[in-house]
């Protein structure tokens, strides 16, 4: 079964089925008694009656209105007695960290010091906090950043040797094991899926953006609670969850045979290409920030299906020194182009047309679509104007190629097609 939703047991005595609730619930893909065992999510309804439902996928995971009130006892059940925080100083003045959900940490040791991208020096300065703190664990609270950030901290908390040890492309995988650090994740913001995901990006101390993957680095529990995001500023908003939306496409397109995860994914596109623009307009809207939430964390579900070149290009660019890169705007930039180059694939066009359908475009492409969201949402169409520098286009294209994303793009790609995609967003 593709998901575990625990409801009220008085609905089965009165001999209620999921199929019966169709006009509350919305089926999961394959509806009733389909392939993925009918399960199903609550609809609106569960924004208003602030229900919680625990899903078991990769990891268990606390959703809806209210879920960080649950955080104490997952630790408990964990038994996590001493845990690090990690955030950062942005969740910090937002007073998120003043929860009242929180307040049984107000003691633990705490690291802010987190970059927008990862560092490995930050790792050490996390790890030795850790140490120094005799913690037994870790709960990140934040958007993608603190997350990644956190599980570099448990990975080297329980494993020997320099970080770059565990980087997937320089056969890290096998050498992570089931020994890392018990790791919660509470996500402030809709986008990165970190919280759900089995990878962590770092930036090492030699500039490579590198990604440490692992089952192991998934978070033990994930605990999702939209009302942590009410208060996320629109810019943020919109570049986190065009994030999100590029997750969910490019796992949908990418080449592999997960037929699970593009299910997920195409759920993930629709909650996101219909309540992005409304919780950009008005941040308090609880339904649109829950399906952000949710499609956020499905596209997180979906990673294990690989990515592609949009990724395999942000990744380079996160680790350019010249500029401070935020990850999703990247995304946001990069899709339309990437998506154009990519739907010369037969297969890949007709996957696009499926989603064309599904976010009822009659009259344009998903990539126009998406280069027109991204102007209604802020989004610059350039490089040049977050302060890219044209030189960096040969270093940035020979590390995409070297990305773990590269390999599972849809259509094979080159440095001089790298660098004709990066050309036409400069």
């Amino acid at each position: 079964m593709l998901g575990q939703y625990v409801h009220n047991m008085d609905e089965w005595s009165k001999g209620v089925t999921p199929c019966t609730l169709l006009k509350t619930r919305r089926m999961l893909p394959g509806g009733c008694g389909g392939a993925f065992g009918g399960g199903y999510i609550e609809e609106s309804g569960s924004v208003n009656t602030r229900s919680v439902d625990t899903i078991t996928y990769l990891t268990n995971i606390s959703f809806g209105l209210g879920a960080a009130e649950s955080l104490a006892e997952i630790l408990r059940e964990l038994g996590v007695a001493n845990p690090l925080v990690i955030s950062d100083h942005g969740v910090r003045a937002a007073g998120l960290l003043q929860h009242p959900a929180f307040a049984f940490l107000n003691s633990a040791p705490t690291f802010l010091d987190v970059p927008s991208n990862p560092t490995e020096s930050a790792v050490a300065a996390g790890l030795e906090l850790y140490k120094q703190g005799g913690c037994d664990g870790v709960v990140a609270i934040g958007g993608g950043s603190p997350i990644d950030l956190a599980k570099g901290v448990a990975l080297l908390a329980t494993h020997d040797g320099e970080l770059e040890r565990y980087a997937a492309i320089l056969g890290g995988v096998a050498r992570i094991t089931a020994a890392v650090a018990p790791l919660v994740a509470v996500p402030t913001t809709a986008g990165t899926g970190s919280e759900v995901g089995r990878a962590a990006l770092i930036t090492l101390n030699d500039g490579r953006k590198l990604g440490f993957i692992s089952p192991y680095l998934i978070p033990r529990r994930a605990v999702c609670d939209p009302e942590l995001t009410m208060g996320l500023p629109p810019a943020l908003t919109a570049a986190t969850g065009l994030d999100a939306l590029s997750h969910c496409i490019e796992t949908y397109l990418s080449p592999r045979y997960n037929p699970p995860a593009e299910a997920i994914a195409v759920d993930g596109f629709q909650r996101i290409w219909k309540a992005l623009p409304v919780a950009y307009a008005d941040g308090s809207n609880a339904e649109a920030r829950s399906d952000l939430m949710m499609g956020a964390l499905e596209g997180g579900l979906t990673f294990q299906k690989g990515l592609g070149a949009v990724h395999a290009l942000s990744h380079a660019l996160g680790g350019l020194k010249e500029a401070r890169l935020h990850h999703g705007t990247l995304n946001a930039i990069l899709m339309p182009p990437v998506l154009r180059w990519n739907v010369e694939v037969e297969a890949v066009a007709e996957k696009v047309s499926h989603l064309e359908s599904l976010a009822g475009l009659e009259q344009t492409t998903l990539a126009d679509a998406l280069d027109d969201l991204n102007r209604r949402l802020g989004i610059t169409p350039r490089l040049s104007e977050l302060g890219v520098p044209r030189h960096v286009i040969d270093w940035v294209c020979e590390r995409a190629l070297a990305d773990h994303s590269h390999p599972t793009n849809p259509r094979p790609l080159t440095k001089e097609d790298y660098a004709a995609i990066l050309q036409s967003v400069f």
